[in-house]
């Protein structure tokens, strides 16, 4: 029996609903309006207002927020597995303010002092098109999960607190958060980030400053230790790499002040799980070290605050897995040839894989993001919306 052929779709639709959907306000926990949008789309098109939920993740991230994760939920035309389609809908704050314009074969944003928001609007837009379609079309269709995660810039939070009994027990799930279409992400690193706390003590620094202790010098001293450890930046150790950065400061009142109080946000990335570790344990000593090196006069120490926090695990899938098999046979449908790929970013689909829903991702046109110059490839977009609806309706 010969397989029916897969639905294509409308680049012009598409396009308009990108377009209509790049301008709306999304800042991590901001998502109410991008969700009523999708929420109108969906209801216009014909989905049942009771197949449209929202759950509790925003309830259970530490951000708080307007709203959960968005889902919808469609019963099969056809059985087999059910399928997770989603893409999240906050974008970074660079992007508020956009005013998306076609150029030539790419978006960008009007505005020059914003980005555009393709991340991930793109992405967020590929499975509403294939959403609206099926119903629209009244497509066949498998039983079907979409889902429009919150809160992913800022943490991975719609993914890491998603409701999991919301989404119907998927068995092959695809997130869109890239640019190319061909390319598989069947991996992605793991990243801790850190956040120390220094305690010094405060004296006049122009009349007693040896009565001090400085919160200033114990970071400068550990952070220079890590540095000349090889355990900052880019770090290779026994073959296997990682990262570390010291990403934000904020301490000190006046120059004539010893600083008494230092914060620092740190991050430690590797795909290996011990190195990770290993970074985070390095960067603690180091710390620790530091602050028995600053004395006061008086033999006074400063005191410390560590807390490492495991944002996203690291994941791989292996090459023959069923979501891995179903996007690359899709691909390859489309006369596209698939990529294998594992990245040195964090995505929805490490915490979605570290709770049990094993999740490729794939791209739709996004470039150059949370930049003033990101852009969006109107050909690998179309393809993308190609791949969701595609992969939504296989048999």
């Amino acid at each position: 029996m010969k397989t029916p052929a897969l639905p294509d779709i409308d680049p012009a639709a598409a396009l308009k609903l990108l377009m209509n959907m790049l301008p709306i306000a999304g800042l991590s926990g901001h998502e109410g309006n991008i969700a009523s949008f999708i929420r109108q789309r969906l209801r216009a098109a014909g989905a049942n207002a009771s197949a449209i939920t929202t759950d509790n993740a925003n309830k259970r991230s530490p951000l708080g927020g307007e709203i959960g994760n968005l889902i919808f939920k469609l019963p099969g035309t056809f059985p087999g597995p059910r399928r997770l389609l989603m893409a999240h809908i906050d974008t970074v704050p660079l992007c508020a303010g956009t005013k998306p314009v076609r150029r030539g074969k790419r978006i960008v944003s009007g505005n020059p002092k914003t980005g555009l928001g393709g991340d991930n609007r793109s992405g967020a837009t590929a499975i509403l098109y294939a959403a609206t379609e099926i119903l629209r079309r009244k497509l066949p269709h498998p039983p079907l999960t979409f889902m429009w995660p919150v809160q992913e810039e800022v943490g991975l939070f719609g993914a890491r607190f998603v409701q999991l009994s919301k989404l119907g027990g998927p068995k092959l799930c695809f997130n869109w958060d890239g640019n190319e279409p061909h390319r598989v992400t069947i991996g992605a690193t793991g990243g801790y980030v850190i956040t120390i706390k220094i305690k010094g003590l405060a004296s006049h620094a122009g009349v007693h400053p040896e009565q001090g202790v400085s919160a200033i010098a114990i970071a400068g001293i550990a952070i220079a230790d890590l540095f000349a450890n090889g355990w900052h930046g880019l770090i290779k150790k026994n073959g296997i790499r990682g990262t570390s950065n010291f990403g934000t400061i904020h301490g000190g009142s006046a120059a004539n002040v010893v600083p008494d109080e230092l914060t620092i946000v740190a991050g430690a990335r590797s795909h290996d799980r011990t190195l990770r570790k290993k970074i985070v344990a390095e960067i603690k000593a180091a710390f620790e070290r530091a602050v028995k090196k600053v004395v006061s006069s008086e033999g006074k120490r400063g005191s410390l605050t560590f807390e490492p926090d495991l944002r996203y695990d690291s994941f791989k899938l292996p090459e023959n897995s069923p979501p891995v098999a179903a996007a690359s046979r899709v691909i390859s449908s489309l006369g596209l040839k698939p990529e294998l790929h594992v990245t040195n970013g964090g995505l929805d689909a490490n915490w979605m894989s570290a709770h049990g829903l094993p999740t490729v991702t794939l791209g739709a046109g996004q470039m150059d993001v949370h930049t003033v110059n990101e852009k969006l490839d109107i050909a690998n977009f179309t393809q993308g919306c190609r791949v969701a609806l595609a992969l939504a309706c296989e048999r």
